[in-house]
């Protein structure tokens, strides 16, 4: 930074501090009241989901989804399955009485679309048989069904003849199932369904029919939902538990219990402004964001022990606590902000992600670091011009004067040998982890949902159904637009494009099952032909066709009244991505074989529509999100030093440790999804404070004449221990998540203690090596060697 820049930016700064404690009581009671207010409205803080945040709306696939989400439901779905565990199959009284009572239950479920309600004692679902004199059918279950000898012979009778069996009832006929959609918006109140309702009503239904006989088992996205938000509820045990683990080795590391509770005040004010404006801007809490208030209050410790223990040094120098707490706000002022600003920057750029529950992330995020600037950087000076330091405080510390062992030790990292073995070994792990990022997946790894570890009820449950149906919850749909074609259903060209995807997709791997009118129509078409399979195809005439126009019922799902638009179902062994691009790449593979004037063919719906969406979403983002955050504190660094060899030092340890992330999460099977993406942001914003504290007293150290070592041996003497405590506080607050019963939660908490604590690693060792090599401070080393030499030739001269 030029000298006049400096001394203009320097002054600015001096008049801030002047002012901020001239009108120190009357802005520290406009904070106190600010708090009062938004201490008031966090109570109306509220738990905030939906499916429509989850989706990533701009995609091609979604608008495709939503255009016909509505008339073909699929991918808001819950299954609920009765499964009977006495002897012999379900068609007993016991076992059919609690399937009736629960079909109803399921029907006045909040949120339910009642029309979607399936099972085999709903009044959709028929049996047809040929006899004789042709067609002859009706409901599976009779209206006057009594469930004695002959009335349970009637309907096994029914179901099989229904082609029901892997559909509503289970392959091995032990188990039957209840299927509905929910809808995202409750047409009685015209508000987001309430999905901790819904899951609370689906367990009062296990609960009500689960007995020794029977074993209920509830899946679909409502169910998720609601374990997560259940699961939630232990986010605040972890908050106390990192509170009390940050107090606990604060008190320890500072000695000072004033300057403790001081500190882990301040860095809780931020997050009770936030709560308090969410309610404000129409904003909740959501199962991403929940985690926001704590990753804003390990920020805001970060930045007040930088703060408290700048403070404390200068009044151990002698200065007054007014002026103590000036100096620290000039000292800290360049640095702070600039780390704040690349926390923001870090929280702003994982909006890049198009999906909506991450644009909320990212606005409490920034919010959340905006408001820090003001209680971090403002009201804490305030506080800490009025504190007086304890008296065993000052002589403790007035027993070490002593240049401190290790960071001394550590000093040697900027001369030519120890740097050249932290640059080895820097490059050995940059190659080891490149080698080991390869391997990283994108999307969910394993069977379930990845929110939950593989043995919760939900995953449990999970296994269980798609082991007993030849259907699941993995369906992604293919429509169909005929355009302005009359009665398509009865056109051989589309339905001859329906029957030839959906006898090519039936042999491509990964898919378990295929549901088309055109295969629906062929099954009746074989049924008027006295059920011989050789009839089972479809004619080219038109009133030959008309022989299966039954399948064209839009009660089947399949299409809508009028044909004009088809749904062809494709449902998949498992959601993970390797299976969803296969069977992506196979349906635009035969796609682009048929060519039908007038009609398109649109992905894509259903649950497996969403993921595919939200996975080509997610490595789009990866790359960008990655490129404008490095690119942004490039930038930021680049102005605030005013030295591309300073940029190298801060940026090359950060692309190291997101290296290492990646290798990270592919040793742990932990797959690249909306869930962990924003955590390499994160942790890159959050890291960068290490870098640029050091840094800057390193170089501020240099200008006034110090040699490198002694440089950065002051940088760690003066910001590298607060670094390291905040870094090791931090990864052990989030590192308690692991034992979170969430998985993302889990997950996230491994990941961000990683990275917090790698960052300050890499800052510590790699970035005095990357200074020797790039020759940080040479020319300050010339000039005062210079001056030295002018001052002895004088000296001499005289």
């Amino acid at each position: 930074m030029d000298h006049q820049t400096s001394s203009l930016l320097s002054r600015f700064i001096d008049a801030c501090a002047f002012q901020l404690l001239r009108f120190r009581k009357s802005l520290g009671i406009l904070f106190t009241l600010v708090t009062i207010l938004a201490s008031y409205s966090a109570l109306n803080t509220h738990f905030s989901t939906g499916f429509n945040k989850l989706i990533p709306l701009s995609h091609d696939y979604m608008k495709a989804f939503q255009d016909h989400g509505n008339t073909f439901t699929g991918s808001n779905r819950v299954l609920i399955n009765l499964a009977w565990q006495g002897e012999g199959d379900i068609f007993n009284a016991e076992f059919m009485k609690a399937l009736q009572k629960a079909t109803d239950e399921v029907f006045f479920t909040p949120g339910v679309n009642r029309t979607t309600v399936r099972s085999i004692y709903t009044p959709e679902v028929r049996y047809i048989e040929i006899n004789e004199f042709g067609f002859t059918g009706n409901v599976v279950i009779p209206s006057r069904f009594v469930a004695d000898e002959e009335g349970l012979k009637q309907v096994r009778s029914n179901v099989y003849k229904s082609g029901q069996i892997g559909k509503l009832v289970g392959n091995d006929v032990r188990s039957a199932l209840i299927q509905a959609e929910l809808l995202d918006v409750d047409p009685k109140t015209g508000e987001r369904i309430d999905y901790a309702e819904v899951a609370s009503h689906l367990e009062n239904i296990r609960s009500q029919f689960e007995s020794a006989n029977i074993e209920v088992n509830i899946i679909g996205f409502a169910k998720v939902m609601g374990d997560v938000m259940e699961g939630l509820t232990s986010v605040l045990m972890f908050f106390v538990l990192a509170f009390v683990i940050t107090f606990l080795l604060l008190l320890w590391y500072s000695k000072s219990l004033k300057l403790t509770s001081l500190a882990i005040v301040v860095a809780l004010l931020p997050v009770i402004w936030l709560l308090g404006i969410l309610p404000v801007i129409g904003y909740g809490i959501d199962p991403m964001s929940v985690l926001v208030p704590f990753l804003i209050f390990s920020i805001g410790v970060s930045h007040a022990v930088q703060m408290t223990n700048t403070w404390k040094h200068d009044v151990l120098m002698g200065e007054s606590s007014q002026q103590a707490a000036e100096t620290a706000f000039k000292k800290l002022a360049i640095p702070g902000i600039v780390a704040l600003l690349a926390n923001a920057l870090g929280f702003m750029v994982i909006m890049i992600i198009d999906i909506p529950i991450v644009h909320e992330l990212g606005v409490t995020a920034c919010l959340g670091v905006a408001l820090m600037i003001i209680t971090n950087k403002m009201f804490m000076p305030i506080l800490l011009s009025h504190l007086t330091l304890e008296a065993k405080v000052r002589k403790a510390d007035a027993k070490d004067h002593d240049k401190h062992p290790i960071w001394w030790r550590l000093s040697a990292l900027t001369e030519s040998r120890a740097a050249s073995y932290s640059i080895a070994v820097m490059l050995c792990l940059l190659a080891l982890g490149t080698w080991q990022s390869r391997f990283l997946l994108t999307g969910d790894i394993g069977s379930g949902v990845p929110e939950l570890h593989s043995d919760s009820r939900y995953n449990l449950d999970n296994d269980k159904i798609t082991q007993s149906y030849a259907i699941g919850m993995d369906v992604l749909s293919v429509y169909v637009e005929t355009g302005d074609r009359e009665q398509a259903c009865l056109d051989w060209d589309v339905m001859n494009a329906v029957d030839r995807f959906d006898f090519y997709m039936r042999g491509v791997d990964g898919v378990q099952s295929v549901q088309t009118v055109a295969g629906m129509a062929k099954l009746f078409v074989g049924g008027n032909n006295e059920g011989n399979p050789l009839w089972s195809t479809l004619h080219r005439d038109q009133n030959a066709l008309q022989a299966g126009s039954r399948a064209a019922s839009p009660d089947n799902g399949l299409n809508d009244s009028s044909c004009n638009v088809i749904n062809m179902m494709v449902f998949l062994n498992d959601h993970q991505d390797a299976t969803l691009k296969h069977v992506v790449g196979e349906i635009n593979h035969v796609l682009a074989q048929i060519d039908v004037p007038g009609v398109t063919f649109r992905l894509a719906g259903g649950n497996a529509g969403v993921a595919v969406a939200t996975n080509i979403a997610v490595e789009k983002a990866e790359a960008q999100m990655l490129i404008s955050i490095f690119a942004a504190i490039t930038l930021l660094c680049l102005v605030t030093f005013r030295s591309w060899r300073g940029v190298l030092c801060v940026i090359t340890p950060l692309m190291l440790v997101c290296i290492l992330c990646n290798a990270l999460m592919a040793t742990l099977d932990i797959g690249l999804k909306v869930a962990t993406l924003p955590v390499i942001a994160l942790g890159v914003g959050v890291g960068v404070d290490y870098g640029i504290y050091l840094y800057e007293t390193m170089q501020y150290k240099l200008r006034q004449g110090f040699a490198l070592r002694d440089s950065f041996y002051e940088a760690m003497r003066l910001r590298g221990t607060a670094a390291v405590f905040t870094a090791v506080t931090m990864s052990i607050g989030v590192g308690t998540w692991a034992f979170s019963a969430l998985k993302f939660q889990a997950d996230m908490g491994i990941l961000l203690a990683f990275m917090f604590l790698v960052n300050v690693l890499g800052a510590i060792f790699l970035l005095p090596a990357l200074a020797y090599f790039l020759r940080v401070g040479a020319k300050s080393t010339v000039a005062k060697n210079a001056k030295e030499a002018n001052v002895q030739t004088a000296q001499a001269a005289s």
